[in-house]
């Protein structure tokens, strides 16, 4: 997990009689575009923890965690990513709480289908391994370990088919193995979940036959916090 950084492109500088006039105005359009919430004085209307997926629980992952940003006004949202925790539902909520662990997903799903919601969908999660993929997709965790083909159940497999066909509804995402991906399919990752014990083509079906929500984004739920 955790974000590649690379550098800003796009930046002209402007240099002339030794002096180098460098700022806003010379930005990239796209640059100020993505920017322009962090100007001070300005903040996007947003309600901390509201819910993108009916059903979900909030509970909140550090902020270090993940970036502010503006979905999908600044960047395109055109991926699903699968994980596997690799541990229990209460470790990845411990460990995506955590400020040093510089990673976490927007939702963990639990063995019996209950949804945690710890990143807003407009924002950036660090869960990908790649800076350009972290800010394309929606990562989805589940709780389980990547050799036991007995951790994904029934219920585990139906919800979280439910929660990927109301993304792909939102956002417009073709539901195809091009645009539900996993971790281990993420350009330069080390990762291997969800690995070859999961269900890719019942997984795709149950997407594709799952009822989806409205496209027009999160569904204005009043939050509600889980215990971890």
């Amino acid at each position: 997990m955790g974000e590649k950084k690379r550098g800003i492109g796009r930046r002209a500088v402007l240099i002339g009689g030794g002096a180098a006039v460098v700022g806003g105005a010379v930005l990239a359009r796209d640059e100020l575009r993505r920017a322009w919430y962090r100007v001070p004085g300005v903040e996007k209307d947003r309600v901390a923890g509201r819910l993108d997926h009916p059903g979900a629980v909030w509970t909140a992952a550090s902020p270090a965690n993940w970036r502010l940003a503006d979905r999908p006004a600044d960047f395109t949202i055109d991926r699903v990513v699968i994980h596997v925790v690799q541990g229990s539902f209460p470790t990845a909520l411990k460990v995506f709480k955590d400020p040093g662990h510089g990673a976490a997903t927007h939702y963990v799903v639990r063995k019996d289908g209950h949804i945690a919601q710890m990143i807003r969908e407009l924002d950036v999660a660090f869960h990908a391994g790649d800076r350009a993929m972290n800010e394309r997709s929606i990562g989805i965790e589940h709780e389980g370990f990547v050799d036991r083909p007995q951790d994904f159940t029934d219920a585990m497999y139906a919800s979280s088919a439910r929660l990927t066909a109301g993304i792909c509804a939102r956002y417009g995402i073709p539901v195809d193995r091009e645009h539900i991906i996993g971790h281990v399919e993420v350009e330069g990752t080390d990762h291997t979940d969800p690995g070859p014990h999961w269900d890719w083509d019942r997984y795709i079906r149950l997407v594709r036959s799952a009822p989806a929500p409205t496209k027009n984004g999160g569904n204005g739920e009043t939050a509600r916090t889980t215990a971890s």
